[in-house]
């Protein structure tokens, strides 16, 4: 039987899941990334539940059915695979481009933190949620002088030699071109412009500002947004 004592402990397990889901989910709000803190929120609060239902939701079930025997991890169990389609949901694969794929893990992590704070597995959960803030963001820092780190750009340009020049520009200031994709628009007039997406490999401390700044040194050239 769930007492009123049983109750409150529940919810007090919902509460901990969504503020450590939320906390992950910041640095993602910040990171302005496909999933933010409310995705992260209901991710950890939807895996505690299911956690909680689990455990406890059948007890009645099991008291009238004297000697069956239940497994509570059944249904935790399906959280574990089930996240994969909200995690697919944020990766992009536009033209050889990947982006999400970060999210999508923090997406995984955060259900299983739910799954141990609805086990009641407090501290465990809390260290996770450390764990995975230092993978996101400490991580990062740790290795950002170490090698090249990727950044997407899209900018527009009047004509074709204002792209090869943009590149030009880019690769003698030592970034790598990995994939780009340039599409032709054509203006209300008679006029054209060409919409570049790139993915170009920048060295270690370069600043996205010198970027945006090489780019604009033609003044054809419009930076619409770099990551």
């Amino acid at each position: 039987m769930t007492t009123d004592a049983m109750i409150w402990d529940f919810v007090w397990r919902l509460g901990v899941a969504g503020l450590c889901g939320t906390m992950i989910g910041l640095d993602r709000e910040y990171r302005e990334k496909e999933a933010g803190f409310r995705t992260h929120f209901l991710v950890a609060l939807g895996s505690a539940l299911m956690m909680i239902v689990s455990q406890y939701g059948f007890e009645g079930f099991l008291a009238v059915h004297d000697g069956m025997r239940f497994d509570p991890s059944r249904i935790a169990a399906q959280v574990v695979s089930g996240i994969g389609f909200i995690g697919a949901g944020t990766i992009i694969f536009h033209h050889q481009i990947v982006r999400g794929l970060t999210t999508a893990a923090s997406l995984w992590a955060t259900a299983g933190i739910g799954l141990a704070v609805g086990a009641g597995m407090y501290w465990l959960a809390l260290a996770a949620t450390l764990l995975t803030l230092v993978a996101l963001e400490g991580l990062g820092l740790l290795f950002y002088s170490l090698g090249l780190r990727r950044v997407a750009l899209v900018f527009t340009v009047s004509d074709r030699t204002s792209l090869g020049s943009a590149i030009d520009r880019l690769r003698a200031g030592g970034c790598q071109v990995v994939s780009f994709e340039v599409v032709p628009q054509v203006l209300s007039g008679e006029g054209m412009l060409f919409r570049a997406t790139m993915v170009v490999k920048v060295p270690p401390r370069t600043d996205n500002n010198r970027l945006i700044e090489r780019l604009r040194e033609d003044a054809g050239v419009v930076v619409e947004r770099i990551a």
